[in-house]
């Protein structure tokens, strides 16, 4: 098995709804952030990954089908050239909302974990994707909006889905040569869902949850 789609979007953009419908047409099983944070091996190798140690692709998602989210977000360049057949998925929602929502979510995430210098927060994100700016409220949402520019050069068009938050089955299947499925687009990890799903991650982590 091989990565065929990728999605190429930052988080808080419906990445969670995604990997869940991907999986219900048949297109997983689907990584995400929630497939890194309970395996320790996985967080440590993602670190190894930012700080340059050279990637194996396939063998870093065998298994999987599809990605989406961080942390393959944040390797867009590097995985859509060695998948470069793949279909390519852009999730994205309006800046001042996707801010709001990191801003609740994510953002405090990063801060908690910002003490450990060699933590996955601090190498991945607060360092190099928000270049230790996390709290320059229009320094992210302009990162956010440069990533999403550079996806739109850099993909064909004739590969690339920019799909907006919330804009169900339609858009995605028709991309994707499938049928719409008789069940509601799905919708996951809201912003009062987020804490407790991160918990549940790095419980399992810790070993506290089976």
């Amino acid at each position: 098995m091989t990565l065929s789609i990728l999605g190429l979007g930052f988080g808080r953009t419906g990445t969670e709804s995604l990997k869940k419908a991907l999986e219900i047409l048949g297109c997983g099983p689907c990584y995400h952030m929630f497939e890194v944070l309970p395996r320790q091996d996985r967080v440590d190798e993602w670190v190894s990954l930012v700080q340059g140690k050279s990637p194996d692709w396939d063998k870093t998602f065998e298994g999987y089908h599809a990605t989406v989210d961080w942390p393959g977000a944040y390797f867009w360049r590097e995985l859509s050239a060695h998948y470069s057949d793949a279909k390519f998925i852009l999730t994205t929602r309006d800046p001042e909302h996707w801010y709001e929502s990191m801003a609740k979510t994510i953002l405090p995430l990063l801060k908690a974990s910002s003490s450990d210098p060699n933590s996955l927060a601090n190498q991945m994100f607060i360092t190099r994707t928000f270049g230790g700016k996390i709290d320059d409220r229009d320094h992210v949402i302009d990162v956010f909006k440069r990533h999403n520019a550079a996806v739109k050069a850099a993909i064909p068009a004739s590969q690339l889905l920019e799909l907006e938050v919330g804009a169900g089955w339609e858009p995605l299947c028709d991309f994707l040569g499938l049928d719409v499925p008789d069940v509601p687009y799905p919708w996951g990890n809201s912003t009062d869902d987020f804490d407790g799903n991160i918990d549940r991650a790095t419980a399992k982590r810790e070993g506290v949850v089976a």
